[in-house]
């Protein structure tokens, strides 16, 4: 897929909406070599999706040995819509906490008094954070308005030549 095609999907209003929330789901291949799905918060920069995380969290083994990665962000409403992302995870220790850790926590529900003390927890808790960055190398939009799952458009495909036949 082009870079032109990814960007022009990731700019899409439906896309942008999904690329505003909090939480993706992540998949990627774990070292026992079956795959995993988790939830985790997530910032969008405009070109690339940084998740971040525990120095010490089980699949940075994983992603130093396989860094492909497929991200799922989706609506809990019908017809969902759902934006699909596909690339390589990039991982950058740093110390401290990473801002966009704190911004990727800030749409949650919080006083202003449970966000000062979160915030505090999370400063002493942590004394670094690994920042996975993810560039999309492919990206697929379903509105199922104008875009469907590619098998219902074969579907709908193959039952229109039966009836024109």
């Amino acid at each position: 897929m082009h870079q032109t095609e990814i960007t022009e999907i990731l700019n899409r209003p439906y896309s942008q909406e999904l690329l505003a929330r909090d939480l993706t789901r992540l998949a990627y291949v774990a070292k026992d070599g079956t795959p995993r799905t988790i939830p985790i918060g997530f910032t969008w920069t405009g070109s690339q999706i940084v998740l971040c995380t525990p120095k010490n969290a089980p699949k940075l083994h994983a992603l130093r040995v396989n860094p492909a990665v497929a991200l799922t962000i989706d609506t809990e409403v019908h017809p969902p819509k759902i934006l699909l992302i596909r690339g390589q995870a990039e991982l950058d220790v740093v110390d401290g906490i990473p801002e966009e850790y704190l911004q990727m926590n800030g749409t949650y529900e919080m006083t202003p008094e449970q966000r000062v003390e979160w915030e505090a927890e999370v400063r002493d808790l942590y004394d670094g954070m690994v920042r996975i960055v993810v560039t999309p190398t492919w990206a697929k939009l379903i509105d199922f308005e104008q875009t469907l799952p590619s098998a219902v458009e074969e579907l709908m495909h193959e039952r229109a030549a039966r009836q024109s036949a």
